[in-house]
């Protein structure tokens, strides 16, 4: 009985293969039956392939490739335990990392504050001053759009503009400009993972949009970079500053003092006049001291600073005329061919399973 359920089995298998086998071939020959409509709708196809080729405007690249490099190590580290007895923070002496690495910056710079700076800085266009927002929506033509919109109509976005002042409609309006750039205008890569070159393009309609753009968001992306990674040595040398800056004055004043005292104690017989002026001196050189120390941590933190700033260079910069990217006219010809065949295969395909399924019935 096994023997006979074996045979049986690989004799369903064998079955089973060969039908599937007679049904590809089946398929295959219904649709070579429809080779002259396929082929027809693929030259149809190719043919407004070609036309969007034609009409589709070119669009503008703009690449700007930059190097971030953090130092690896503080060389104050044998200041930092001194420095902290007198409360001067002289940072902690790591290097990079962080919430600013060369890989989280590619984020960074994509984030909605770094794109809304960018957007809501200015440039001159023929010799008028405008927000790369309102370029944005010139020549992307959104106002046509916008004219049966009574909210819309009258939108502007003007140079120098606070942000915080903002309508929900200004909002909505910036937060659909940065979802449409940042998905499908907007390229940020690491070229070679083993460098720190990152590059930053940006392909839009307007050649001097994507110029500036890139440039700018760019440059708002590094300032506030720098200002947020110096921020606690910088408040540090502030505070410093300050308290070297009143030390002076009254060590100033206090030279003066001493000065004048020593005037009057011209006879020796004085004695008051004689405390008087040691006192005055006695608080001079202890001004002078407390001054020498404030300047000597005062000089640590700026050290300490300088060495916490990263290295962040340009290397290549977006120069006009940029670069234009367009549909070629070979690759749409062919993108279109091919898109129409697919489609009119599926259609066909489909057509049939559909009305075999109501035969059956």
């Amino acid at each position: 009985m096994q023997p006979d359920n074996t045979s049986r089995s690989n004799q369903q298998g064998e079955i089973s293969v060969r039908e599937i086998f007679y049904k590809l071939i089946d398929w295959w020959k219904f649709l070579l039956s429809k080779w002259l409509i396929i082929l027809l709708i693929g030259i149809l196809g190719g043919g407004v392939g070609l036309l969007m080729s034609y009409i589709k405007k070119p669009k503008y690249a703009a690449a700007l490739t930059f190097i971030l490099e953090e130092s690896s190590s503080n060389p104050l580290g044998a200041y930092m335990g001194i420095a902290s007895q007198f409360g001067i923070d002289l940072g902690s002496g790591g290097g990079g990392g962080g919430i600013f690495s060369d890989d989280n910056i590619m984020e960074f710079l994509q984030s909605r504050l770094m794109v809304e700076k960018a957007l809501l800085s200015t440039c001159k266009v023929n010799n008028r001053e405008l927000t790369l927002a309102e370029l944005y929506i010139d020549f992307n033509e959104y106002r046509k759009g916008w004219q049966k919109i009574p909210e819309l109509a009258n939108l502007h976005f003007p140079p120098n503009a606070k942000r915080d002042q903002f309508t929900l409609k200004q909002d909505s309006v910036l937060g659909s400009i940065y979802e449409r750039i940042v998905k499908g205008e907007l390229e940020i890569e690491k070229p070679n993972p083993k460098v720190s070159f990152i590059a930053v393009k940006t392909v839009t309609g307007n050649e001097m949009f994507s110029k500036v753009f890139t440039e700018t968001l760019v440059k708002e992306a590094v300032d506030f970079y720098i200002n947020t990674k110096t921020m606690r040595n910088k408040i540090s040398v502030d505070r410093l500053q300050g308290q070297a800056d009143s030390i002076e004055h009254l060590l100033n004043r206090q030279t003066y003092s001493a000065a004048s005292v020593q005037g009057f104690n011209i006879n020796p017989a004085k004695q008051v006049a004689g405390v008087t002026s040691e006192l005055a001196l006695r608080d001079k050189v202890i001004l002078q001291t407390m001054y020498a120390e404030v300047i000597k941590n005062l000089e640590l933190s700026k050290i300490a600073m300088t060495q916490e700033m990263p290295v962040i260079q340009i290397v290549d910069k977006p120069i006009l005329p940029l670069k234009k990217e367009r549909l070629g006219k070979a690759k749409a010809l062919i993108v279109g061919a091919f898109l129409f065949g697919f489609l009119t295969v599926i259609f066909l395909i489909g057509r049939r399973i559909l009305r075999q399924i109501l035969d059956q019935r």
